[in-house]
């Protein structure tokens, strides 16, 4: 065989590759890159809300500009949560005309985010709002029964995220709730209590000035209800008690944002504002994703003795060698400590039972 061409030479032209004709891409698709735009031209807000895949946003707050839009998720953040509260970095049309949209295409870093799972074996979070600093826990003092187990997980949940917890008490008209507060005692928690035609909407309003708070409670508690007196227009739907059950029916079905404005005290009072997130009501809030060294943080004195516990303890009170359990029979903590103690232990107790 021979590899002569038809010159008679061996140079093999006829194998140049750059001779081959190459077929077009049928497409004209530009290759895809993973470069993203810079997007400075963002403009920054706060996710007030979301509805089948578009979200409310808030631009320009506190400005003559101030305006809420509607947008949509940008592509590349198809894996990432978005939820109320968010402060979002937001282009395309921004100026809230009907017919508009906007884009998200990023998220700030968060300065808190609340979460809670399906049970308290999943270690898939749920992310409820992001960036406050403040929950509400709504519970009734009877019609339905207050619930101490929930209300230590609330508890559990707002500490784990380095939220202030605040408790509310409606419907002590029904019941007299001091019993049930007795369970909280040791704890930094303010308490509000609540009968029909004396909501304490001038005092829990205060608390709500210059903070984002989360309101969370069991169906039918009345959440909705303080909700409308606190913010009026809001028209969150209220429900009732099933006299069967004792369960409430779920009225709120979505996490929003709302802006409460303190009314003027006197003619020329600087008025005070904050944010109320409403969230629906549930009969479970699971723990699966809490981190119990959070818990014993939020009791600083607490967590100071406890630096001097062995490795791995539970600081629960059969726990052996624990420098909590041991000032606590020196009697080095006194009443208030002790009273300290009985709760930090209850609250590690409900997210290590797991029930």
């Amino acid at each position: 065989m021979s590899w002569l061409d038809d010159d008679g030479d061996d140079d093999l032209d006829d194998f140049d590759e750059s001779q081959i004709r190459m077929r077009p891409n049928p497409k004209a698709n530009r290759p895809r890159t993973k470069r993203r735009p810079a997007h400075t031209d963002a403009e920054i807000g706060r996710v007030l809300g979301v509805d089948r895949g578009r979200y409310a946003v808030l631009l320009g707050e506190g400005t003559d500009d101030e305006r809420t839009i509607t947008a949509a998720r940008a592509r590349e953040l198809r894996r990432t949560p978005i939820v109320t509260g968010d402060a979002a970095r937001v282009v395309g049309d921004v100026t809230g005309e009907d017919g508009t949209l906007g884009r998200i295409v990023g998220i700030l870093e968060r300065s808190s985010l609340l979460r809670r799972s399906a049970d308290d074996t999943d270690q898939v979070e749920r992310v409820i709002v992001a960036n406050a600093d403040q929950m509400l826990i709504v519970v009734a003092a009877a019609d339905p029964e207050p619930r101490e187990r929930l209300v230590d997980r609330y508890l559990v949940a707002a500490l784990d995220a380095g939220i202030r917890p605040l408790l509310v008490v409606t419907k002590t008209d029904l019941a007299d709730p001091s019993e049930f507060l007795t369970h909280f005692d040791g704890l930094d928690l303010e308490v509000f209590t609540s009968a029909q035609g004396e909501m304490p909407v001038d005092e829990i309003g205060a608390a709500l000035i210059g903070h984002s708070t989360v309101f969370v409670g069991h169906s039918g508690v009345g959440k909705s209800t303080l909700v409308n007196a606190l913010v009026p227009g809001a028209g969150r739907a209220t429900g009732h008690v099933n006299e069967v059950t004792g369960r409430g029916r779920h009225t709120s079905s979505s996490t929003v944002s709302l802006r409460y404005v303190a009314p003027a005290l006197a003619p020329g009072a600087p008025l005070g504002s904050g944010w109320v997130i409403d969230t629906p009501g549930v009969r479970s809030f699971g723990l699966g994703h809490v981190d119990p060294q959070n818990i014993l943080a939020a009791f600083t004195e607490l967590a100071a003795i406890a630096e001097n516990c062995p490795r791995g303890c539970t600081h629960l009170p059969d726990a052996e060698d624990c420098a909590l359990n041991e000032a606590a029979a020196d009697g080095a903590l006194g009443d208030a400590g002790l009273a300290r103690l009985e709760s930090l232990q209850r609250l590690l107790a409900t997210f290590a039972d797991k029930r």
